[in-house]
C-alpha cells in the first residue's frame, strides 16, 4: 500500500500515516452549524476532506467517515453565552428550531452534491445524541475534571492542566491565556474564565432543552464532537479534521474533554485546512463579507461578475494546497474556469484518440508523479500540474504530430479517469439537455459542411464558416481526424 504522509497539527510536522486498525480508518470531520446558508468557506473543508476520503479509499483503506451537523448548542455571543443561533432564527422566523435546522441541512447537502462532495458514512446530528453527551459529561465529573454550578456543568481547565496539558494543539500557554482573559466579577457561574460549558441550564425563554441530572438544558458546543466521535469511531480513532479556525477553542476543548473522560487522547492525527479570504480578510458571517454557494452558482451577489459552476468552485479550491490561504477574486475564479475547461478538453480529446503502433510522446510516469504528489500531504496543485503536462502530449497526438501505443493509451486514459474524476472529484458530463444537444448538433453540422467544402477545395465556403464562427466566439481547430470546436 502506498505510503501517505500527512501534516499533523498536533505535532506540527508531516507524519507517515499508520492507521490504528488497518485497513480500517476512522475519520471525523466537523461539519456545518446549520443556522444559515453555506458560503465558500464551508466548501473548503468539505472538499478538502472529501479528497482525503477519496484518496484513502483509492489506497485500499476501508474508511468510516463521520461528519457531524451542529443543530443545538452553538450560542450567539460565544461558546458559553447568549442565545442558541438556531433557536434565535426559529424565533425570528416563527418556526420550530428543528424546522430551521432541517431546512439549512437540506440546503447544505444540496450544495455538497453540486460540488460532487461524497456523502459521509455517517452524518450524526447533535440533537440526536443528547443521551450520549450527558453520559460523557458524567464521566468527566466522575473523573474530577468538572463541576456543577447553578444547574450548569463546567470543565475545570486549571485542574486538568495540572495533570495533562491544556493548549497542546494550538500552542497556547494557560498562564498567558489567564493573563489575557477578563476577570470574573463574582457573579459568574464559572470558577475560572477559561472554564467552558459541558452542559448549560436553559433560561426560561430557551426553547431547545432536554432533561438532565443537573437541569433542563442543552449540551455545550464542544461536547457533541467528543461524544459522537467516540460513539461511532471508538475511544481512539485515526483522523479528526476541520478548518483551522476550529483549532482554538473548539478542538482544544475536545482534546481536554476526551482525555478527562477516557484517561487518554482519542485522535492520532489532527488535520486542518486553511481559510478562504476576501481582500486578505477571513470570509465568514461575523465579518459580513461572505458569499453563499447559491450566490456563486447563480451569480447573484454584487462582488461576482458572473455565475460560477460548482466544478469551477471545486477546481479553484483544489488549485491551492489545503494548508495555504486562498484569496477570493473574480480574476482567480475566471482563471480556474479556464484551467478546468482546459483539463476537461484534454480529457474529452483523450477519449477520441486512436492507438498507433508506437509511442512518440512523453507519457511515462504520470501515475507515479500524481500518486507521489497526493501522498505528500494531499498536494492537489502538483497533481493538477502533472495532468496539465500530460495535456501537451494529448494535444500533440490529436494534432497529428505524435502517436501513442494501445498500452500507453489505456494507461493514460486510466490515470485521467482515476485522478481527474475519482480522486480530485471533478465531474465531466455530457449534457442531456435537448437545447444543448441541438446547439451542439448545429455547430457540428456547419463544421461537417466546412469539412466537405475543404475536400472540394471550396476555400471561400470553408473560410466563411470558420470566420463567421470565430466572430461569434467559437474556436475551431482542424485535426487529423476532422475538427474540434469550443466556445
Amino acid at each position: 500500500m502506498q505510503d501517505l504522509f500527512i501534516y499533523n497539527t498536533l505535532t506540527r510536522q508531516k507524519e507517515l500515516f499508520k492507521p490504528l486498525h488497518a485497513p480500517h480508518v476512522g475519520m471525523y470531520v466537523c461539519g456545518p452549524t446549520v443556522y444559515g446558508d453555506g458560503h465558500l468557506g464551508h466548501a473548503r473543508p468539505a472538499i478538502t476532506f472529501d479528497v482525503l476520503f477519496r484518496y484513502l479509499t483509492h489506497l485500499g483503506y476501508k474508511v468510516r467517515y463521520v461528519r457531524n451537523i451542529t443543530d443545538v448548542g452553538h450560542l450567539e455571543h460565544d461558546a458559553d453565552e447568549g442565545e442558541d443561533k438556531i433557536a434565535k432564527k426559529a424565533r425570528l422566523e416563527q418556526k420550530e428550531p428543528m424546522e430551521v435546522a432541517q431546512y439549512y441541512t437540506n440546503r447544505f447537502r444540496n450544495a455538497m452534491a453540486a460540488l460532487n462532495v461524497l456523502p459521509p458514512s455517517i452524518e450524526p446530528q447533535a440533537s440526536g445524541h443528547i443521551i450520549e453527551q450527558i453520559n460523557f459529561v458524567k464521566k468527566i465529573l466522575d473523573a474530577g475534571y468538572a463541576y456543577e454550578s447553578q444547574g450548569s456543568v463546567y470543565f475545570d481547565v486549571r485542574k486538568y492542566n495540572k495533570d495533562f496539558r491544556y493548549g497542546k494543539l494550538s500552542g497556547r500557554n494557560i498562564d498567558e491565556l489567564l493573563a489575557t482573559t477578563r476577570e470574573l466579577d463574582g457573579q459568574d457561574e464559572k470558577q475560572c474564565s477559561l472554564d467552558f460549558a459541558l452542559w448549560k441550564k436553559a433560561q426560561p425563554e430557551h426553547i431547545m432543552r432536554w432533561p438532565s441530572p443537573w437541569s433542563d438544558g442543552f449540551p455545550g458546543w464542544h461536547m457533541e464532537c467528543s461524544a459522537m466521535g467516540t460513539k461511532y469511531l471508538g475511544e481512539t480513532f485515526d483522523i479528526h479534521g476541520g478548518g483551522m479556525d476550529l483549532i482554538f477553542p473548539h478542538h482544544e476543548c475536545e482534546i481536554a474533554q476526551s482525555t478527562a473522560a477516557l484517561g487518554h487522547e482519542s485522535v492520532q492525527y489532527w488535520i486542518h485546512n486553511n481559510m478562504i479570504t476576501i481582500n486578505g480578510q477571513k470570509m465568514g458571517k461575523s465579518y459580513n463579507n461572505f458569499i453563499t454557494l447559491d450566490q456563486f452558482f447563480t451569480g447573484t451577489h454584487e462582488k461576482l461578475e458572473r455565475a460560477y459552476s460548482p466544478m469551477t468552485i471545486r477546481f479553484f479550491i483544489l488549485q491551492a494546497h489545503y494548508r495555504s490561504t486562498v484569496d477570493f477574486s473574480n480574476d482567480a475564479l475566471q482563471a480556474a474556469e479556464k484551467g478546468l475547461a482546459r483539463l476537461i478538453d484534454a480529457y474529452n480529446r483523450l477519449q477520441k484518440i486512436s492507438a498507433g503502433a508506437t509511442t512518440t510522446v512523453d507519457v511515462k510516469g504520470l501515475r507515479e508523479h500524481c500518486e507521489e504528489a497526493m501522498s505528500d500531504d494531499l498536494n492537489t496543485p502538483i497533481v493538477i500540474s502533472n495532468l496539465f503536462e500530460a495535456t501537451k502530449a494529448i494535444n500533440t497526438i490529436t494534432d497529428g504530430k505524435g502517436t501513442i501505443s494501445k498500452e500507453d493509451l489505456d494507461e493514460l486514459k486510466d490515470v485521467f479517469e482515476v485522478f481527474v474524476k475519482d480522486i480530485l472529484g471533478l465531474r465531466i458530463e455530457e449534457s442531456n439537455n435537448a437545447h444543448d444537444k441541438a446547439y451542439k448538433g448545429a455547430i457540428d453540422l456547419l463544421l461537417e459542411i466546412r469539412k466537405q467544402a475543404k475536400a472540394n477545395k471550396d476555400w471561400a465556403t470553408s473560410d466563411k464558416i470558420r470566420d463567421e464562427l470565430a466572430n461569434l466566439g467559437f474556436s475551431v481547430k482542424d485535426t487529423k481526424d476532422g475538427f474540434e470546436w469550443s466556445l
